[in-house]
């Protein structure tokens, strides 16, 4: 994906001149010069399809984490246990390992892409109604296998989705179809999220469950209803191109293990710290609409704004140096939760504390999706972006899976510190490819 408003080294003349990964990196506006303005291309279909496709993949992944934590919270299972629930988010870690199947072979009907999309989501929709009919205090293991395929099926709509977006958008529409993307991705998101916690007050959790099941209908609706998009290139002859070619392609470039490297740790330290936040609000003394009000609604709108934020300084300053200050903002702003869990309750300090970690954790998400955009060879798109994405998961799921013990063993004020700590090899890793006083304007890979 790459930032609103401009496109990084995607389908360059350069391209043929420079091996892959060291070509340089060049920024291009998004309307050039006999394309339409970006208020007309951003009402066509097209860029509906993919809003509501980010919808579709934005919703399920607060399922498994906040809501679910909220939920055994509430049923009184042991945070330890809660903690440990983080390992079933696995499947967004490894998607890569069958992204090149599904690349592979179309099933026979809707096309290459729609046909595994429907099915995906499908299964998707059966697997959150089963998770809202399990029971977290008696059987907290049959909620992880109900939970492991949520995050299975989720994992598997985002590699296709991934892929259908790419070959659907031409190059000039991909900024802000990604735009779109994103930002319907974060609508799911606070459905999920604001919305379950605050139906959870009002409803039993697995009612609050079906309703979300039943709220996978549009994105079902808009795979059925859109078009199959258009690809010159032929699928991968055999499984093996499929899976191998991809992977020779990027590790034959310079500074590669770093970069991967960078992926896992960039955002590990609030990556950590918002693993713990929704039994972290409660233990405070915050009630489930407070925090679905406060923390869900009034922080999607600052994370919106930071991602726009983040988008206008990377035109300013160049993928490098945003990547440098986004990282420090995000430090500071796990700083904020050390200090609300010492301020104790207090809807204001909150309100502060979510704004801040909102707009910091945008834009570092905006030059992060930026970068990781700039080293995707487009040849690959689909294998590579789900190798990227899977790494960048990692911290989700394996980091996050020690938290509960952590806390309990630290404290609320001593595990964000710690967390502000696990931040730091993230941001020293940029000196190795990405030095802040670097003169490009992105984040080449030389």
């Amino acid at each position: 994906m790459t930032a609103p408003g401009f496109f990084i080294g995607e389908g360059s003349p350069d391209d043929e001149k420079h091996p892959a990964g060291n070509r340089p990196i060049v920024k291009k506006a998004a309307t050039k010069h006999g394309d339409p303005p970006w208020f007309v291309m951003m009402f066509t279909s097209r860029m509906l399809v993919a809003f509501l496709m980010g919808f579709s993949c934005g919703m399920p992944l607060l399922l498994t984490i906040t809501v679910l934590q909220a939920w055994m919270k509430e049923e009184g299972v042991d945070l330890a246990v809660i903690g440990l629930m983080a390992l079933v988010g696995l499947p967004y870690t490894v998607k890569f390992l069958w992204a090149p199947f599904l690349d592979r072979y179309r099933l026979p009907f809707l096309g290459r892409r729609r046909g595994w999309l429907l099915v995906m989501q499908t299964a998707l929709a059966l697997a959150l109604a089963a998770l809202g009919m399990t029971r977290p205090a008696a059987h907290p293991w049959m909620v992880a296998a109900a939970a492991f395929w949520v995050t299975f099926f989720s994992a598997s709509q985002d590699i296709v989705v991934d892929a259908y977006r790419r070959e659907d958008l031409a190059d000039n529409e991909l900024g802000l179809g990604s735009s779109l993307y994103i930002n319907g991705y974060r609508v799911g998101m606070l459905l999920a999220s604001g919305g379950g916690l605050i139906m959870a007050d009002y409803m039993p959790f697995s009612m609050v469950y079906l309703v979300m099941a039943l709220c996978m209908l549009p994105g079902i609706l808009t795979t059925l209803f859109a078009r199959e998009p258009e690809v010159l290139e032929a699928a991968p002859a055999t499984l093996r191109s499929a899976v191998v070619d991809p992977l020779i392609e990027y590790f034959s470039r310079k500074n590669a293990l770093w970069i991967l490297a960078f992926i896992l740790f960039y955002k590990i330290g609030d990556t950590m710290a918002l693993a713990m936040t929704t039994p972290f609000y409660l233990d405070v003394g915050f009630t489930k609409t407070e925090i679905g009000t406060v923390v869900k609604l009034f922080g999607f709108w600052a994370t919106v704004g930071g991602s726009l934020a983040g988008g206008i300084v990377m035109l300013r300053l160049g993928i490098n140096r945003s990547l440098w200050i986004f990282g420090f903002f995000q430090m500071a702003s796990i700083l904020g939760f050390a200090a609300l869990a010492r301020v104790g309750y207090s809807l204001p300090a909150l309100s502060g504390v979510i704004v801040f970690e909102n707009l910091s954790g945008g834009m570092g998400t905006a030059a992060y999706a930026a970068f990781m955009a700039s080293i995707t060879h487009k040849k690959f798109t689909a294998t590579q972006y789900a190798l990227l994405s899977s790494l960048m998961g990692i911290p989700r799921v394996l980091a996050a899976a020690p938290t509960g013990f952590l806390v309990e063993r630290l404290g609320w004020e001593g595990f964000f510190i710690f967390c502000t700590v696990m931040a730091v090899p993230g941001i020293l890793l940029l000196m190795k490819f990405a030095p802040f006083r670097a003169q490009r304007k992105a984040g080449a890979v030389d």
